[in-house]
């Protein structure tokens, strides 16, 4: 990784959807990274990717992967239950990692690769893209820097009904293997699981990179019409309240945003669906100037993004932005609490949380 124009060796493993749509692309285009090689043990599937992505090696074995010495790091963009144990074996092996979200279901889980990542002196960053969205990273600098004390959050995240009508229309069709290594329990089984560790993890993780680590919830869900909405209520460590919405299928189009109110200036924002690659619409109010400031966030490819600060923060020592494994392991309480706090009714503070699963 020596001289100027170096470039992190990066390993993809996993060939399905999120790699295609999403990791390959990023390796190809980033400044600063390589697609050194792609694993899957579905040999149809991996020779196609081979064939459209060209990188430099391939394998169907992980441990294989692990032991050339040249890779520097591994991209874990496989099933849900996969991320911490492929995460913990990559770790062990002295590469760094960018693990796709939700990085678990367990705080156990978080817990061990925490500490197999300190013993091994790897990075270990968690894929919530959306901390590199530009209108959000954008207005999460203005409320550090400018607007004081925070006094409220309010943020939402509604998944649509006609989400994958649009969608479709923009993703090329994944290719996909019958030989494919799927979790023992289907994730879709139980809903009200899957889309909070699948959207509800997004929200969580904004919350915390917008305001702070939260320190209790308060939350209730209503079950209709093939719809799933939590509200939220939350309190932030640093004083501020917060309400959370998440809302899975929402009738309409896709919903999501936030506002901030300060001591100095407010925030607020419209969040689209990431597969158009378009930055937040952001509008930041300065009381002091009686101003707007709003960014034009050009560049809307948040996972390229993502992958260009992990690799630089690995070959350039700059300061990590992205979710660390104890943010991550924020998420999880965030979520555990959630489901605690709705099934016993009362608020549910996140430092009480120690163990457990959802």
């Amino acid at each position: 990784m020596e001289g100027k124009n170096r470039k992190l060796k990066v390993g993809v493993l996993g060939c399905g959807p999120i790699a295609q749509f999403a990791h390959f692309e990023s390796c190809q285009k980033a400044k600063n990274v390589s697609l050194y090689a792609i694993c899957d043990r579905a040999d149809d599937l991996l020779e196609r990717m081979a064939a459209v992505w060209q990188p430099e090696k391939t394998f169907n074995d992980y441990h294989s992967l692990l032991a050339d010495p040249e890779l520097d790091a591994v991209i874990v963009a496989t099933a849900d239950p996969f991320h911490v144990p492929l995460a913990l074996e990559a770790v062990r092996a002295g590469k760094h990692v960018l693990v796709e979200k939700p990085l678990s279901h367990s705080i156990e889980e978080c817990l061990a690769l925490q500490g197999e990542a300190k013993a091994n002196g790897v990075h270990v960053q968690v894929g919530h893209m959306k901390r590199f969205d530009a209108g959000i990273a954008y207005a999460q600098g203005f409320i550090q820097q400018k607007i004081g004390d925070v006094l409220a959050l309010k943020a939402w995240y509604g998944d649509n009904t006609h989400r994958y009508t649009m969608t479709d229309n923009v993703q090329p069709l994944p290719f996909r293997s019958v030989n494919a290594i799927a979790p023992e329990v289907d994730p879709k089984a139980d809903l009200e699981r899957y889309y909070m560790m699948a959207h509800g993890s997004h929200l969580l993780d904004t919350a915390y990179y917008l305001a702070g680590p939260i320190g209790r919830v308060s939350a209730q869900l209503r079950q209709k019409f093939g719809a799933y909405c939590w509200f939220i209520q939350t309190e932030f460590e640093n004083g501020a309240m917060g309400h959370l919405d998440l809302t899975i299928k929402l009738r309409g189009d896709w919903h999501e945003g936030f506002q901030v109110y300060g001591e100095h200036g407010s925030v607020f924002a419209k969040t689209y669906n990431p597969w158009f690659y378009k930055s937040s619409e952001v509008e930041c109010f300065l009381e002091a100037e009686q101003q707007y400031y709003r960014p034009l966030g050009a560049d809307g490819f948040s996972y390229r993004l993502q992958l260009e600060h992990f690799a630089a923060v690995i070959l350039d020592q700059v300061k990590p932005r992205g979710t660390s494994i104890l943010e991550g392991l924020e998420v999880v309480k965030g979520m555990l609490a959630i489901q605690q706090s709705i099934q016993q009714g009362k608020p549910i503070y996140l430092d009480n949380i120690k163990s457990g699963a959802l």
